[in-house]
């Protein structure tokens, strides 16, 4: 369960983006990517690596990764990158980062994708995946409520209510 201070500092790291206008996920990742001055890569999750997980993220020295799910609709696939936007914006590095360097200077022929690879499924706690998750949530709502045609009515009263957003 997010703590209310979980909470904030996710609506805080939202709140602090400028959405792009109209509002799209690949106009989001580039927005980012320039914000960063790092490329960020969209790409799919090899076969066999989708058991467990939907996607991943990757921060490599040059530039940021997100992998997801292959076979998914639109929508979920989406979903999957904000998810890992969530986890890049509230700097979730990875225990695998911190293992492939100890890893590297034992054993420097050992591939540090294949280490990544193997620790991917395990490498964020509980905390960290509804941070991410609340982030993906909030970038959704956020970005319908700041459209065109947002909600209205009863329903941006009871968002309002809510907390959902407050502009």
């Amino acid at each position: 369960m997010i703590t209310r201070r979980g909470y904030k500092k996710c609506r805080t790291l939202v709140d602090g983006l400028a959405l792009p206008r109209p509002f799209s996920v690949s106009a989001l990742v580039e927005m980012l990517a320039e914000q960063r001055q790092r490329p960020i890569d969209i790409g799919t999750l090899p076969a066999g690596l989708t058991v467990n997980a939907c996607g991943a993220w990757l921060h490599l020295a040059d530039r940021d990764v997100i992998f997801v799910e292959a076979k998914t609709s639109p929508y979920h696939r989406d979903h999957i990158v904000l998810h890992e936007i969530g986890h890049m914006l509230c700097d979730h590095r990875s225990k695998a980062d911190d293992i492939v360097a100890d890893l590297g200077r034992f054993l420097p022929d050992l591939s540090p994708a294949l280490v990544r690879r193997l620790l991917a499924r395990t490498s964020y706690s509980t905390d960290e995946e509804q941070e991410a998750e609340l982030v993906a949530s909030l970038i959704r709502i956020t970005a319908q409520a700041q459209a065109p045609g947002g909600s209205t009515g009863a329903l941006s009263e009871l968002e309002a209510a809510l907390g959902l957003w407050s502009r």
